[in-house]
């Protein structure tokens, strides 16, 4: 996912042979559907939690990677210490809390597909 101040980007990324891509379409959609139903479960969510936590520690990894950050957040008008903020968030977060994002901001149906490859079957 990638957030920004007016407009979000939500991403799933796969691999499958061709004639599985509307397979594997189907299931991330009945998986988002299922999110906006039913809570994660706290495994999950300590996986979530660590796999986010662990984003903004290679984010900063390098110079190049700090600047990129740095520039990112000032052009979004963002506060530099975004990324311990949203650390904090994280951290904060409830399973509701997520059930009740996924209801109000997913829309399964409307969702865009980019397809690299050969043509799906």
């Amino acid at each position: 996912m990638k957030a920004r101040k007016t407009r979000s980007i939500f991403g799933v990324v796969y691999g499958c042979d061709p004639p599985n891509v509307f397979k594997a379409r189907s299931i991330v959609i009945h998986n988002l559907r299922k999110m906006q139903i039913t809570l994660v479960t706290p495994e999950e969510l300590e996986q979530a939690r660590s796999l986010l936590i662990r984003q903004i520690t290679i984010s900063e990894s390098s110079i190049d990677s700090i600047a990129e950050t740095l520039l990112d957040l000032s052009l979004e008008e963002l506060p530099l210490d975004e990324p311990t903020r949203a650390a904090r968030r994280y951290l904060d977060i409830t399973a509701p809390d997520i059930q009740a994002a996924f209801a109000q901001w997913i829309r399964p149906d409307e969702l865009v597909q980019i397809t690299l490859g050969p043509e799906p079957r």
